[in-house]
């Protein structure tokens, strides 16, 4: 029986620790350390690059604000939308399978792709169309000041994620018994407090699978950040996992760099489990 487990699990295990463990292990000796990711020199300095991270000398707390700001932003709205499109797209409506596969289609597309074509969208294509209409909602700079890269990031994130959770909560609310519905009709309940009181309840967990997901994604934000703003204007739409990028490969301190990115893990580790924690118990209750 031992041999027969470690036949089966021996080679996993084995690609688990080189892939994972090891260059996990290995990070948290490098961010005790100057090294600049090229030199054979390495220099520990303690806890040197973990007092400039938390003194501000480092740029991480700003990504940092910056990347909590646009989670709960796009957590709200990428969830809100999603749950609309599918009570939208579970009614009986003509052509709503293209429609599911029209809206879903952006979640299939890579962020760097998605990226340059929305900055293509932003740069050349809203300013047409304001001069067009005569419309200066479009003709502004959107990726030229803060609080329109971060709108254009929103929104870009939105409309990349938002048919993810339309997926997750077609098969949430597809899967709730037809005869508690008709049940709930004729004992006289509207369209709108049926939803509010039998569907949503009963689709929780899917709803904490959505939420879990998408706060994930949203504090791990790179590809689509690189695309679109590059970090700017001046820097101000850096996220966390862009400002770890450039300390480790463009300014060359990749202490300081594996130093954030285990800040960066554990502050994702904590959001997420406290997330889960608070979903469960939810669910525990309603259920």
């Amino acid at each position: 029986m031992l041999w027969g487990n470690l036949l089966f699990l021996g080679p996993s295990t084995l690609v688990f620790l080189a892939v994972v463990v090891i260059p996990f292990a290995i990070s948290i000796i490098y961010s005790f350390s100057n090294w600049n990711g090229i030199s054979n020199e390495i220099k520990f300095v303690g806890l040197n690059n973990f007092n400039n991270i938390f003194s501000g000398k480092a740029k991480f707390l700003d990504a940092f604000w910056f990347t909590l700001r646009i989670t709960a932003v796009s957590v709200l709205l990428i969830n809100l939308l999603g749950i609309l499109l599918a009570v939208a797209l579970t009614a009986r409506l003509p052509f709503r399978n293209p429609f599911r596969a029209a809206f879903y289609l952006p979640q299939t597309m890579g962020g760097l792709i998605l990226g340059f074509i929305w900055q293509f969208i932003f740069i050349a294509g809203f300013p047409a169309i304001g001069d067009k209409l005569n419309l200066g909602f479009f003709t502004q700079q959107w990726l030229g000041t803060e609080k329109t890269a971060f709108a254009a990031l929103v929104i870009v994130n939105v409309w990349q994620n938002a048919g993810y959770v339309m997926v997750i909560m077609i098969a949430a609310l597809s899967g709730i018994s037809s005869e508690l519905i008709e049940s709930a009709k004729v004992d006289g309940s509207r369209p709108l407090n049926t939803f509010l009181r039998i569907k949503l309840p009963l689709c929780v967990p899917y709803i904490t699978v959505s939420l879990f997901w998408t706060i994930s994604s949203a504090l791990k934000m790179f590809e689509t950040n690189v695309s679109l703003t590059k970090g700017g204007p001046y820097g101000s739409t850096t996220s966390m996992a862009l400002n770890i990028y450039n300390d480790a490969f463009a300014n060359n301190k990749y202490g300081l760099a594996t130093a954030e990115a285990l800040v960066f893990f554990v502050i994702i580790l904590a959001i997420t489990s406290v997330q889960l924690y608070m979903s469960k118990r939810k669910e525990s209750q309603i259920l």
